[in-house]
Parts: C-alpha cells; sequence; structure tokens
C-alpha cells in the first residue's frame, strides 16, 4: 500500500454510539476490524468466504428518512464500505439490563444451538428479519424463515429448532430500536465536502460525474460494489489495493428506472432489489432468484458488479443473456451500449476501457406470449455455485419457434450464448424430433472443463437434459423438478408425473410416461 495516501477515517453508528476507526487500510475486511480492532469476538470466522454466514451482521443504511436493514457477511466485506451507516452484532442485541433481545431468546427456548459457533450468525440474520417483518406486522412464514436463512451453516441442530425459533420470534415481547436518535446520528456523518478532495485510499463518489472523473484519474484503482467476490481476493488470494474505488454510493447507480419497453437496472443495485425487480415483472423467477447465493450475499453483492465480473459460473448472466439484455459503459469520453454477452472477450477479461465503468443493465419487458425457465444445477440446493445454469426463453406463434434466447454458465471461459442451437431453433416446429435435434446441438455447442463440481461430459449432458425438460414443461408436465413436486395423497410413496397440455405431442409424452420412456 502507498503509505503517502491519506486514510480516511472510518465512522459509523453502533450501540447508539459513533464509533471512529483511523489508518485503517483500504484492503481491511470489517471482520478483521470487528475481531482484531474492535474485540467483537462475537462475530466468528468461518469460511472466510462469504459461504457458511458464521460472520453475518446487520447494517443499516438512511434510505429515504427510514432505516433499511441488511443482514450481511462481514468476511468479505470492506470495513470503509460501512463508513455513515449503523451496525449490529451480536453483542449489540441483549438490552441494557441483560434481557435477550427476541432473536435470541427464541434461539434459547427453541433449543436452536448445539456447539454454538455458528449461532452468533444465525441470530444476526434472525435480527434481520425482526426488523424487517416482524416489526413491520408482517408474519414469519416457514417459507420465509427458510429462504432469509439460506445464507446460514449449521452442521448440528439439522436446522428445525433455527427455523422454530424464527417464527417465535414475534410471541415473545417486543424489542424497538429508536430509529429517529440513530437518523439524527448518521445525519452528522454525511460527508461535508469543502474545496478539492484529498486523494484517499478509499474513494466513494455520491454522483456519476464524480465517479467517472475519478475513474479517469486513478484508472489503475481496484473499483468494488458490494465486494463478494473482489473480497475472496482478499481473503483467499492474499491481495492488497493501494487505492479503492467504490461505486455504491453513486445514486444515479442505485437506481432501478422503468420505461415503455424495458427496466434499467444501475449497476450498484443491490442483488436482492434487482431480483425483486425482475421478478416483479417474471414471477417464474422467483426460486431461480432465491437460490443465489445466500441472502446477506444477495444484500451486499451487486447486478453490476455480477456481470462486470463476467465469472463463467455467475448466474445473472445466463438469465440477463437469455433475456436479451444490453449493458450501458460510460466514462467522460461518453457511453456505449451493447449485447450483455459481447462485454466478454475470455476468462473474466471485457472490452471495458481502462476509464470505463458499467452503469447500467437494460432489460427488455416480457412479451405476451414469452415461455420462460431458468435451471442452476448445483450439488447443493441453498447457497451454492452452478455446475451448469442454463435459461431459455421461447415464443411460439402458430406451433413454431418465432423466438428464442438461451443463456448458459458454467459451460465456456465465460457465460454465454448458444447462438448456434438459437438458430437450429428459429423457424422450426416445436415438436419432440426438433427438440432432440436442438439437444444434440446445445451439446456440441460448447466445451465444458472438468473440475470439483462438475465433469465435462456431465455438463455437455445435463445442457441437452434441461432442453428436453424445458420441452415437457411447455406441454405442460409437473413434478420432474423439485420446484413444483408434490406428493401424491393415496400413496405416499410414490412419485407421479402429470401432463396438462393438450393435442397430439402431450398424448405422445403421455404414452410414453405410461412406459417409463419419459
Amino acid at each position: 500500500m502507498d503509505i503517502r495516501k491519506p486514510l480516511k477515517t472510518i465512522q459509523f453508528v453502533r450501540g447508539g454510539e459513533v464509533v471512529s476507526l483511523a489508518n485503517v487500510p483500504p484492503s481491511r475486511t470489517l471482520l478483521e476490524v470487528l475481531r482484531e480492532d474492535l474485540g467483537c469476538t462475537g462475530t466468528k470466522e468461518g469460511c472466510n468466504e462469504g459461504d457458511c454466514g458464521a460472520c453475518t451482521v446487520v447494517l443499516g443504511e438512511a434510505v429515504d428518512g427510514k432505516i433499511q436493514y441488511k443482514a450481511v457477511n462481514s468476511c468479505i466485506k470492506l470495513a470503509h464500505s460501512i463508513d455513515g451507516q449503523a451496525l449490529w452484532t451480536v453483542e449489540d442485541l441483549a438490552a441494557s439490563d441483560g434481557g435477550l433481545h427476541p432473536a435470541q431468546e427464541a434461539m434459547v427456548s427453541c433449543h436452536g444451538s448445539q456447539c454454538g459457533f455458528c449461532t452468533p450468525g444465525f441470530v444476526m440474520s434472525l435480527f434481520g428479519m425482526y426488523q424487517n417483518h416482524v416489526c413491520q406486522g408482517r408474519t414469519i412464514t416457514r417459507e420465509l424463515a427458510q429462504k432469509d436463512l439460506s445464507g446460514n451453516l449449521c452442521r448440528c441442530t439439522g436446522y428445525r429448532p433455527i427455523l422454530d425459533a424464527a417464527q417465535q420470534m414475534a410471541s415473545l415481547p417486543a424489542a424497538s430500536i429508536d430509529e429517529g436518535d440513530l437518523l439524527s446520528k448518521m445525519k452528522l456523518l454525511a460527508p461535508v465536502v469543502k474545496g478539492p478532495k484529498p486523494d484517499f485510499a478509499y474513494n466513494s463518489p455520491r454522483t456519476l460525474p464524480e465517479l467517472l472523473a475519478v475513474r479517469a484519474a486513478h484508472p489503475a484503482a481496484q473499483l468494488v460494489a458490494g465486494c463478494t467476490d473482489v473480497g475472496l481476493w482478499v481473503t483467499k488470494m492474499h491481495k492488497e489495493f493501494s487505492q479503492v474505488l467504490d461505486i455504491t454510493r453513486v445514486k444515479e447507480l442505485r437506481r432501478i428506472e422503468r420505461y415503455p419497453h424495458h427496466i434499467a437496472i444501475g449497476a450498484a443495485v443491490t442483488l436482492s432489489d434487482a431480483f425483486a425487480a425482475l421478478v416483479a415483472d417474471r414471477p417464474q423467477l422467483q426460486t431461480f432468484a432465491n437460490r443465489f447465493a445466500g441472502l446477506p450475499v444477495r444484500n451486499a453483492g451487486t447486478l453490476g458488479g455480477n456481470v462486470a465480473n463476467g465469472s463463467p459460473i455467475g448466474d445473472s448472466m445466463p438469465l440477463l443473456i437469455a433475456l436479451g439484455a444490453s449493458i450501458v459503459l460510460v466514462s467522460v469520453r461518453g457511453h456505449r451500449e451493447m449485447p450483455l454477452e459481447s462485454l466478454y472477450t475470455g476468462y473474466r477479461t471485457n472490452v471495458m476501457a481502462p476509464d470505463e465503468v458499467l452503469a447500467w443493465i437494460k432489460v427488455p419487458l416480457p412479451e405476451a406470449k414469452e415461455m420462460l425457465k431458468a435451471y442452476k444445477i448445483s450439488k447443493r440446493y441453498d447457497d451454492d455455485i452452478s455446475a451448469v445454469c442454463l435459461v431459455i426463453n421461447l415464443q411460439l406463434d402458430d406451433g413454431k419457434v418465432s423466438k428464442v434466447g438461451i443463456g448458459a454458465g458454467g459451460v465456456a471461459a465465460t457465460p454465454a450464448r448458444a447462438s448456434k442451437t438459437e438458430a437450429l431453433l428459429r423457424g422450426k416446429p416445436w415438436t419432440q424430433a426438433t427438440v432432440r435435434e436442438a439437444m444434440d446441438s446445445l451439446r456440441r455447442e460448447f466445451t465444458p472443463l472438468s473440475d470439483m463440481r462438475a465433469s465435462a461430459g456431465y455438463r455437455s449432458e445435463v445442457l441437452g437434459n434441461l432442453l428436453q425438460r424445458f420441452w415437457l414443461e411447455s406441454l405442460g408436465m409437473q413434478q420432474i423438478n423439485l420446484e413444483s413436486f408434490v406428493i401424491p395423497g393415496e400413496d405416499p410413496g410414490s412419485m407421479s408425473v402429470h401432463i396438462s397440455g393438450k393435442g397430439p405431442i402431450a398424448d405422445q409424452v403421455r404414452n410414453d410416461s405410461s412406459r417409463g420412456a419419459a
């Protein structure tokens, strides 16, 4: 690190008091600051890569005069990124008289802890749920508890007592936060700019022109947003950065704007908010959105960061490619727009100039005849990285494919469009023969690698199988995946398939199914 650059003092509110930390290096994580500088050892280091949730804390940000609460992983969050916010760790929940917070009391009464190592992280996720649901008068259902706790792993309890605790919190004596007092303290921390800004090692611009000017002046600075990937470079690859440029405070990039034919999602919009906007237009994406990492990662990571990072196993890019999304790159020289897949030139490389930033992702609105399915294949259902991700967006006119978009992940050096298979399908009748031909094409179109998640042969086979599943589901077949599987009440031990489609194709599939061929 260049010691000549001044280190901005970090200020945040914790336990009702303003905390100021000076001389914090730009690459230092929040977990390191909590445990080593502040002595908050209740926050645990588990995986140190945002997977296990043992390090979960809750951040509060002032948004439109209210506090927005988000559970995040402190192990991969840079400490400077919480400047001006409120912070809660597990040490901050109990009342001054020692009385437990409902999140803590519920864990005790439901026997939700055994070895205890993961417990602080679970308690903090429960605290986030309490603030976002119980305090807003909303019921915590079992389904909601499972979704919001998907980023916390436990090896002891089997999760049932923890889910019980999530549902029991609302029945306990209420705990409240004086948000008025908190907002007033946070307002005092807002930056006051007077004259030229010093060349800080960690820079958080507030406006797009400011961001572009700093980017042009410091093209070698490390861009960060939610830091869910760059954080791993720090914790696992031991990288250090002399200057960090954080885009998450840029107001123009924190918005989702709706236009007649598309929505524009700013690069600093969190994955949670971005997927919420996509699901609002396409409800069938809800399960896919929930399976994108765990909630703490979605609360911190941004859609722009995921796209710009360009990991071949990132799940958002295959979806956006299939939807026909484009991206807008901006610099002090102007802007340019291109299809999302055109951004990438190779493994984690792209066409962005040193002074450019990815500013917006533009996603077309759904069309009336759109058939869309997003498939994620991974070893673990929740909170896992895909071995294969395939998203298919198809339209039919008079039984023929009139429009199709196919995005794939985990099968090439970059997220990719299956252009050859798309071309094969266009104008063809939507029949079993066409689908089989397309399955072969899709398997030949990519040359995946073998790694710890899956072999190359498995990935190729699964690509074709998912296309076949899409065809069967387009005919109305149900209970061929976990999302729609139900056990028939008459025979709890059996598994059945049901086809609701009509016509000769559906009839043929019914016949094949009855013979075990489907």
